[in-house]
């Protein structure tokens, strides 16, 4: 009998790609789709916009000119007739704002050098196993972190050393952070410990390891303590109001609480200028404002790169 042999059937066509399910891959990952991308556009936009609308404000009121900040009743978007600097010219006259700038910038550059020799002192001192008191020492550091002095002693501290209507009463009290401390330390522990060893056994004293070994290796975390330092010096009005009963010490951000925060005018004797030139008060305190934001803005992007492996390796790896 012979056999019928059927053809064979021929391959069953694939399905049709369904282009609503269809997703891109960028890098691996799926990319949301279109109004999805839309939605979080949107979003985004919005957030921006309600941080740079005020910020451009304040730089807008404070350029803008004397006419202009009165005819739209004290808040300028953007300026329409050109640029005004006579609120900073009043204000760098040579008054109180100018004073205080300068009390601000000493306090700051002294008061961030000192915290910083503290600071990488201490925690390199802890970060040695074989120092003289190290762990009674390092649980005081603890301590002092988990329990902070009360405002009454800490004042009474303050005028038993004679340091009320001193600026060393904003420097001293807040010179050494306890976590900084502590971050300093990790960073100090997780150096190489052959290149120490290497030094010591070379002749190094333990002066010369940390300054030639252990700072040069961690200028990640000493930039980035040191602009916790810095701003927080920079920002330091609490301490003055505290210890400083003459005005003539006050640095900047006790001069924008008192003339911005709590409306106070700011008179022609106080800026130093005539009468007769004296700006719109809402210029001279946006011009302030910017004063006292701008130094940090412009130091921040540099210490930036910093951060990840300054704070994030001391602390974790620690």
């Amino acid at each position: 009998m012979s056999q019928v042999r059927t053809p064979p059937s021929a391959p069953a066509p694939a399905p049709a790609p369904d282009r609503k399910r269809r997703q891109v891959l960028v890098g691996g990952m799926v990319m949301p789709r279109l109004p999805e991308r839309v939605i979080k556009a949107i979003f985004l936009f919005v957030i921006c916009a309600l941080v740079v609308l005020p910020f451009l404000g304040v730089i807008s009121t404070s350029l803008a000119s004397p006419e202009e900040v009165i005819r739209a009743g004290g808040f300028v978007l953007i300026p329409t007739q050109g640029i005004d600097f006579s609120a900073y010219r009043s204000i760098f006259a040579g008054g109180t704002v100018t004073q205080a700038l300068l009390v601000s910038t000493f306090v700051t550059g002294v008061g961030t050098a000192l915290a910083l020799l503290l600071t990488c002192t201490l925690g390199w001192a802890l970060s040695r196993r074989g120092t003289i008191g190290n762990k009674p020492l390092l649980l005081l550091v603890l301590i002092s972190l988990l329990f902070n002095p009360g405002l009454i002693p800490m004042y009474l501290t303050v005028q038993q050393f004679g340091l009320l209507d001193t600026l060393w009463s904003v420097i001293v009290p807040t010179s050494v952070s306890a976590f900084n401390v502590i971050v300093v330390r990790a960073y100090f522990v997780n150096l190489p410990t052959e290149v120490i060893d290497s030094a010591r056994i070379d002749g190094a004293t333990e002066w010369r390891l940390f300054w030639h070994i252990g700072l040069p290796l961690s200028k990640a975390v000493v930039a980035v303590i040191g602009l916790f330092y810095g701003v927080g010096y920079w920002n330091s009005f609490f301490s003055a109001m505290l210890y400083l009963n003459d005005s003539g010490l006050w640095p900047l951000q006790l001069v924008l609480r008192t003339y911005v925060v709590n409306g106070t005018d700011l008179g022609a004797q106080d800026l130093g200028v005539g009468a007769e030139i004296l700006p719109p008060q809402t210029s001279i305190q946006m011009a302030i404002l910017m004063i006292s934001i701008v130094p940090i803005l412009c130091v921040y992007p540099f210490i930036q790169r910093h951060f990840a492996k300054g704070v994030l390796t001391g602390a974790v790896k620690g």
